[in-house]
C-alpha cells in the first residue's frame, strides 16, 4: 500500500468541502405563449357557437303556427331523400 497516494487522496477530500457562492440577482423569467392565426380564428368561431342559443326559437314557433294551421307540407321527395341519406351506410 503507498501511502503518499493515501496522503494524496485524504487532501483532495479536505479540499472538497462545501462553499457559498454568492447570490446572484434574480432573473425573472416568464413564460409565453403564442397562438396560430388558425388558433385564434378556432377561438372565435368557438365563442360564436357557444353565445349562439341551441334552439331557434323564430324558426320553431313559425313550424308550430303552421302545424297548427294545417299549412304545414313536405315534399314526398324531400322526406325520401332524408329518410334515403339516414340510412346510408
Amino acid at each position: 500500500m503507498r501511502i503518499d497516494a493515501m496522503n494524496q487522496v485524504s487532501q483532495l477530500y479536505q479540499q472538497t468541502g462545501t462553499k457559498r457562492v454568492a447570490k446572484t440577482a434574480s432573473t425573472s423569467v416568464s413564460d409565453k405563449l403564442e397562438l396560430s392565426q388558425l388558433g385564434r380564428d378556432m377561438q372565435v368561431a368557438k365563442a360564436a357557437v357557444k353565445a349562439s342559443p341551441d334552439v331557434r326559437a323564430d324558426r320553431v314557433a313559425e313550424l308550430k303556427a303552421q302545424v297548427a294551421n294545417g299549412t304545414y307540407s313536405v315534399s314526398d321527395d324531400d322526406l325520401a331523400a332524408k329518410l334515403a341519406g339516414a340510412f346510408a351506410i
